[in-house]
């Protein structure tokens, strides 16, 4: 009787503490309610399956007790029972899976449109290169990476010449309009994320990745890292900024092209001059 009731309670304590509980999802802020909506169906599928699963425990511990005179009936099979489990699992199955599929063709169907944004993920921090006035990427090469070039693009490539490269700050993306996110790691495997964003994907060094999404609402969004990185792990964190459109191109204007980032800096000879003014 006491293990019955502790079963009953379990699916008592789960039911309440998933309506009561204050940690839920975070307000979400771009297209993808589509996932909101798939999860929440894998929820109440698994959650009535758990529910129905622990209550009939319950039932059978209370119901087949052991008492004296009572013996058990044997009974190898079961083909009506065989069957019905086979159909109800894949009726629950199928419904897991089916809405995922065409979450999964709209999450890869990027919209012609989408302005293109590269990740650079890098132990432990985030930088991100956007197209210049060409609205092209130049390409990029790991193995160009250096303290002058830190994103790896490449020199030689003229599409790369008016990157904006935005290294180790904060990114910013105008509201309403939809971005691919290419994803690139320089070291170990990272993962973009934007819990308001819903969408995220793994960067894998020597690959590209991507996703999209179109922010929904203005504001300032964490980026986390949510792949095991190394020990500053949970310490590469970022901001996402979704601003108005003017804002965002106020800000863009603001920002250094790869050119201007990679030209020889002019110094004065004034600051090669020793103490008592003549050049050493």
């Amino acid at each position: 009787m006491a293990i019955a009731l502790v079963l009953v309670l379990v699916v008592v304590g789960s039911v309440l503490f998933h309506f009561l509980s204050p940690w839920w999802w975070t307000p979400i802020a771009s297209n993808w309610d589509y996932i909101d909506n798939t999860i929440i169906i894998t929820f109440w599928i698994t959650g009535v399956v758990f529910a129905a699963v622990v209550l009939f425990m319950a039932y059978c511990v209370f119901r087949f007790r052991h008492r004296e005179g009572n013996q058990a009936a044997y009974e190898p099979e079961n083909k009506r029972l065989e069957w019905w489990l086979t159909i109800v699992t894949a009726i629950g199955v199928t419904a897991m899976l089916v809405p995922g599929l065409f979450v999964w063709n709209q999450f890869v169907s990027v919209p012609s449109d989408a302005t293109v944004v590269e990740v650079v993920g890098q132990q432990w921090q985030w930088s991100f290169r956007l197209p210049g006035k060409d609205g092209k990427l130049g390409t990029s090469d790991t193995r160009n990476v250096s303290p002058e070039n830190p994103l790896g693009v490449n020199a030689s490539d003229a599409n790369g010449q008016d990157d904006i490269v935005v290294e180790a700050a904060d990114l910013h993306l105008p509201v309403g309009k939809p971005v691919k996110m290419l994803l690139r790691s320089i070291d170990v495997l990272h993962d973009f994320y934007v819990p308001e964003f819903r969408a995220k994907m793994d960067m894998i060094p020597g690959a590209v990745t991507y996703f999209w999404f179109t922010p929904t609402k203005t504001g300032t969004f964490q980026v986390l890292c949510a792949e095991l990185c190394g020990q500053g792990h949970p310490l590469m964190n970022g901001v996402v900024m979704v601003d108005t459109p003017e804002d965002y191109l106020a800000w863009l204007g603001e920002q250094q092209t790869f050119a201007q980032l990679s030209a020889p800096q002019q110094v004065g000879s004034a600051e090669y001059a020793g103490k008592d003014g003549d050049l050493d």
